[in-house]
């Protein structure tokens, strides 16, 4: 099965759709699919509920999404660089779903393991906890989290082979890999395409069992999110 499309477009264009769950990698706009994003941007599917671990800036990242009004709902753990982000939320216009940033990546990997729900003891006694099953073990309270499972993932890794074996490169490794095992159709942005066994197993971070689809981004612009500076 070929996995390689010619472009971001193409690779969305018949699996994008009105009211889906999109998992989005990156963190900050560090290891964002860029391209894909883009493309979702310009698709115009709206009323989208959107898991990442927040949602750029104004202008950057998925907040070209919230700019254009195409998110309905955020599953998120950070939001404090977006202020268009906290303009929707505080007008009742987006909703938001907090989730502490471990307990996201879990719900992330669980729901590409097949496992519906898991107990931690994050968020017990807080607002987190409200309206989840919370249950003793060992005398400690633990919470219930339900997996996440997406619609779509899209991702950034640094290199994939054709079968879609990926390589993330440094901290842009971040959410990517869990995104990615959620989604029932993962599509992977890369800056680098190998042949099949190109890329040692030993190195492989994501099994291309993940990975549907395959868009090749040679120079993704690779914005910096806060840019600071050591004084002489």
């Amino acid at each position: 099965m070929n996995k390689v499309y010619p472009d971001a477009a193409t690779a969305l264009a018949d699996i994008v759709k009105d009211g889906q769950t999109i998992a989005v990698g990156g963190f900050g706009l560090c290891g964002i699919p860029e391209a894909l994003i883009a493309a979702l941007r310009d698709s115009g599917v709206k009323n989208l509920t959107a898991i990442s671990n927040n949602a750029g800036i104004d202008d950057a990242g998925l907040g070209q999404l919230l700019m254009t009004r195409q998110i309905r709902k955020m599953i998120s753990s950070y939001v404090g660089e977006n202020k268009e982000f906290e303009r929707q939320y505080l007008a009742g216009e987006l909703e938001v779903e907090f989730t502490p940033q471990g307990t996201l990546a879990e719900k992330l990997r669980a729901g590409g393991s097949g496992i519906p729900a898991f107990f931690t003891k994050t968020g017990v006694g807080t607002i987190v906890a409200a309206g989840k099953e919370v249950r003793e073990f060992d005398g400690e309270q633990y919470i219930m989290e339900r997996a996440l499972v997406a619609d779509v993932a899209i991702v950034k890794a640094y290199k994939a082979d054709k079968a879609g074996n990926l390589v993330y490169r440094h901290t842009a490794r971040n959410f990517n890999p869990n995104a990615a095992m959620s989604g029932k159709v993962t599509v992977v942005e890369v800056e680098e395409l190998v042949e099949i066994g190109e890329i040692d197993p030993d190195h492989v971070h994501t099994p291309g069992i993940f990975i549907h689809r395959i868009v090749l981004n040679a120079h993704p612009q690779k914005r910096i999110e806060q840019r600071t500076l050591r004084t002489k």
